[in-house]
């Protein structure tokens, strides 16, 4: 994202916020939303938990975005925490993720995509250690 606005500070030049950093915030403020468990799909997850052991977080696993001059499109994949209702959690998904493009980045939303991929079902965890887990 590129901004030449200067009627701030008064002082001109170039601002350019990477892609990187958009899906990051994006992230952050989704993981916030209750009756999210996880974000990404299967594989991300996987590479998730072995980022995890090692003591790094890809805040922004689950979020892919596009970030135009003016606008930010975002594919967002989930794992809800069951008995959530899963268009409620979108809906709230898309309005964490839309409040942090517009008032942490600046920036319009075009659109924000939202992909349940899995529903975790406590007792799935009887049997294994909870790697990752998103409050």
């Amino acid at each position: 994202m590129e901004n030449n606005m200067n009627h701030i500070s008064g002082v001109g030049g170039k601002t350019v916020i990477d892609d990187g950093v958009v899906a990051k915030l994006t992230g952050i403020a989704i993981r916030e939303v209750a009756g999210v468990y996880d974000l990404g799909g299967g594989a991300a997850r996987m590479a998730g938990a072995i980022r995890g052991v090692v003591g790094n977080t890809d805040l922004a696993q689950g979020v892919s975005v596009e970030v135009g001059e003016h606008e930010v499109a975002a594919d967002i994949s989930v794992v809800a925490e069951y008995p959530v209702a899963l268009q409620d959690l979108s809906d709230r998904v898309r309005a964490a993720a839309a409040n942090a493009i517009t008032e942490l980045v600046g920036m319009q939303v075009a659109e924000i995509n939202v992909t349940i991929n899995d529903v975790h079902v406590p007792s799935d965890d009887k049997n294994e250690e909870e790697v990752s887990r998103v409050n």
